[in-house]
């Protein structure tokens, strides 16, 4: 069903987000019975997938047949090659949760207009929440409107991100990633679904999200949704323009900027000195987790970069520096030994020493 209050093409995505989740709920009712292959290691498509994918495309191209068509699992082959609207589709993000039962998955469509993310839709069917969004029109959630996190504290934060999972992913990367962020926040949390991620950035449910090894279809509704929430959305290095560079950070505002220090110099597109810290923080926390090491070693210990949880909130005026503490004085105890017998001890006596 339309809305009246909806962009027309917004209105149209709206319409094939539901009917792709129409199918994984069904779907859903009986998972042991779908069909997976494996496109790499750790990454599943299921007959639901190129279902959904198709009914989408059917959907979209039925009402603007002029438009392109960039698909997770058909690429694209669909649509016209050249045009300046070009759909952006992931129909299951999320597709290990929903082969294991567990539900976190949802349905990605957005519309890129010369290559600028335009209206964006993500619809998770196992809860019926529905965001949308239109550029410059705001976000919203059920047709509520949402706005990002309100918190300025990064310790105070959830945040969530994704794990590695393909063979060639930098996994001791990200263990020194998680050592600096996880003394510094609340909660880190692991959903498995980068587009829903997003969209609970900008409903303010989480305070921030980062992850790398992404693809365009994982991101672009969500950007869109994250920005029309109020917040910020990037590479790791706080850029902008980072749609096909497979690393995403976004929160609100007061957190994207406490996030990027923490994470700039794990970018590939950090600068040389930051690459070299980063490379002597991996090794570091590696050496730390490995079986043997030294137990004194703390795994957690503070990263290069300043603790930006102790610094104050604009406003405010820094805290006074406590003076420090006296020196406590040593009390010397002479130990007086009997002498050896035979005589006054000597220069050379160990028990007279």
């Amino acid at each position: 069903m339309s809305s009246p209050n909806l962009h027309p093409m917004l209105n149209v995505a709206v319409k094939a987000a539901r009917a792709a989740g129409a199918i994984i709920n069904r779907a859903a009712l009986d998972v042991e019975a779908v069909r997976i292959s494996q496109k790499q290691v750790n990454d599943f498509v299921t007959e639901v997938d190129h279902a959904s994918e198709q009914v989408i495309i059917e959907t979209l191209l039925g009402a603007y047949p002029g438009h392109g068509i960039l698909a997770e699992e058909s690429g694209t082959e669909h649509g016209a090659k050249d045009s300046d609207y070009v759909w952006i589709i992931d129909p299951l993000d999320g597709t290990t949760n929903f082969i294991h039962g567990f539900p976190v998955y949802c349905v990605s469509i957005a519309l890129s207009v010369r290559g600028k993310i335009e209206q964006a839709v993500i619809y998770d069917p196992s809860r019926n929440d529905l965001f949308t969004a239109t550029k410059g029109r705001g976000a919203y959630m059920n047709e509520r409107r949402i706005r990002v996190s309100k918190r300025t504290r990064l310790s105070e934060c959830l945040v969530s991100t994704g794990f590695p999972f393909r063979s060639g992913d930098n996994f001791k990367q990200y263990l020194a990633i998680m050592a600096d962020m996880m003394p510094r926040m609340a909660g880190l949390r692991r959903p498995g679904a980068a587009a829903l991620d997003l969209a609970y950035v900008a409903a303010g449910f989480t305070d921030g999200f980062f992850e790398t090894g992404l693809n365009p279809w994982d991101v672009a509704a969500g950007s869109l949704l994250v920005t029309e929430a109020g917040g910020l959305i990037g590479n790791f290095t706080g850029e902008p323009d980072f749609l096909e560079q497979r690393e995403c950070l976004a929160g609100a505002p007061r957190i994207y900027g406490q996030l990027v220090p923490l994470l700039a110099k794990y970018s590939k597109f950090a600068g040389i000195d930051d690459k070299m810290r980063a490379s002597d923080r991996v090794r570091a926390v590696s050496a730390a987790a490995r079986p043997g090491a030294d137990e004194s070693v703390d795994l957690y210990a503070r990263s290069t970069v300043t603790d930006l949880t102790a610094a104050p909130l604009d406003g405010e005026a820094p805290a006074p520096a406590a003076p420090p503490a006296a020196p406590v004085p040593r009390k010397l105890t002479r130990v007086r030994r009997d002498a050896p017998a035979g005589g006054g001890s000597s220069e050379g006596d160990a028990s007279a020493k």
